[in-house]
């Protein structure tokens, strides 16, 4: 075991843990949390329960929102996850994306807070900015008749003063905190943030996190510096077993869910195909797919900053309605592109894969791989942009070197799903959501 694994907390000997409940027996799809903003009836193939969210006891205030959003039965993952979060147990949790995780922590936190002036009692990190920001706004449509709680967002990019600024103004420092690890860390680390208070640590796309040595380290202060008796919730599309081990350090005999086993991780409703073509014919191949598909948002990845910047010129210069989000954007301008294109402002981005994860636009049908992704996990990821929550979707890769084909078998073996070549016609109805 490496030195970075030795100095994670290890919570394992505690056992004041609540003993784990059992499911309700399917029903019929409704709405579900986290289908989309307007809360519309969408097909859902992920084993909908009868029980609705009024089963939980949550407090009123959560009940009244949840209604104004549409929301009647909850996901498969809300079902397990949801009773024992809220009574304040750990979770480790694993479901595919777009079935509705978040609501997950938001709700289990908003019900547990008690909101304090001075206080930060929760902190949710993630790995990105976007991400941080839609979070934010989860947690603003869910804590709507709760006018007492807080929620702000801390993210490198901006001003670091403006944070410490905020944090030490009791009236306006946050109960609630959703952030970065370099940024977070960078206020535990001044003793600007105050985490003895903390009641609830949340980690969304725990994988990406604990994965990469740096952001590892960042957590594991930012953890270090709140209270040892807190709830730890974690949450993935992709969980290897290794990180599955990390992840367990730093929790209390947690409540272990895996919505589907690792290798079905593949999405209802979602057709998958690729295009065998060299680099120089991807621009005109790209044009043909634009002209010919029907779609309302499409999301194109591509490798690198250079790439996105030089696609979404082209595809501006040929009058297709095209946007691009990448690292190398000022903050501001990154922020103001996501809600632009969430907004149906405009209906092409062109994204690395700083866009590929936990990021959820209810309009995208449509997920081209401009550039295929690195890996497996990476094309689950960028792939679960379209098809959310079962509707109907698209996805095209262009392989176009031995490298992109190993992916693309390393996919296929993986997931257990044969992706096939794409055909001249794709019949629009089986992709478009009626």
């Amino acid at each position: 075991m490496s030195a970075e694994h030795e100095e994670l907390i290890d919570y394992e000997d505690e056992n004041d843990v609540i003993p784990n409940g059992g499911a309700a027996a399917p029903a019929a799809p409704k709405a579900t949390a986290g289908a989309g903003e307007g809360g519309e009836e969408k097909p859902d193939f992920s084993g909908i329960h009868s029980t609705g969210f009024r089963d939980f006891l949550l407090k009123p205030e959560l009940l009244r929102s949840i209604s104004d959003l549409g929301f009647e039965h909850p996901s498969e993952v809300q079902q397990e996850c949801i009773p024992q979060a809220v009574l304040g147990m750990d979770v480790l949790c694993q479901a595919k994306s777009g079935h509705g995780k978040t609501a997950v922590f938001v709700l289990a936190t908003l019900q547990q807070l008690e909101p304090v002036n001075g206080e930060v009692s929760v902190i949710v990190l993630c790995h990105t900015r976007e991400l941080a920001f839609q979070i934010k706004n989860e947690y603003t449509r869910f804590a709507k008749y709760m006018p007492d709680i807080r929620v702000s967002t801390f993210y490198g990019g901006t001003p670091v003063s403006k944070d410490a600024e905020l944090l030490r103004d009791k009236a306006r420092c946050p109960h609630i905190i959703v952030a970065t690890p370099g940024r977070l860390n960078a206020l535990v680390r001044d003793k600007t943030l105050d985490a003895k208070n903390v009641k609830h640590f949340v980690l969304d796309e725990c994988d990406k996190m604990l994965e990469q040595l740096d952001m590892r380290r960042d957590v594991q202060e930012i953890f270090r510096a709140t209270p040892h008796h807190k709830q730890v919730m974690m949450f993935s599309a992709t969980l290897a077993k290794e990180i599955r081990a990390t992840c367990k350090k730093f929790m209390a005999n947690p409540l272990e869910i895996f919505v589907d086993d690792e290798t079905k991780l593949t999405l209802h409703g979602l057709q998958q195909h690729y295009v065998k073509l060299e680099e120089a014919q991807k621009n005109k191949k790209l044009n043909d797919l634009l002209d010919s598909l029907e779609f309302n948002q499409v999301v194109i990845f591509v490798k690198s900053v250079a790439r996105a910047i030089e696609l979404d010129k082209l595809l501006v210069s040929c009058n297709f309605p095209s946007i691009s989000i990448h690292s190398g954007l000022q903050q501001d301008e990154r922020i103001n592109r996501y809600q632009a294109f969430k907004n149906f402002e405009k209906r092409i981005l062109v994204a690395t894969d700083i866009f590929g994860r936990g990021i959820d636009v209810e309009r995208v049908n449509i997920v081209i791989n401009y550039d295929a992704p690195p890996d497996a996990d990476s094309y689950l990821h960028r792939v679960g942009r379209a098809g959310r929550f079962g509707t109907k979707g698209l996805a095209i890769t262009f392989v176009s070197s031995d490298a992109d084909q190993q992916v693309m078998a390393s996919i296929q073996s993986r997931f257990e799903v044969a992706v096939p070549e794409l055909p001249d016609f794709i019949e629009p109805s089986s992709y478009m959501t009626a």
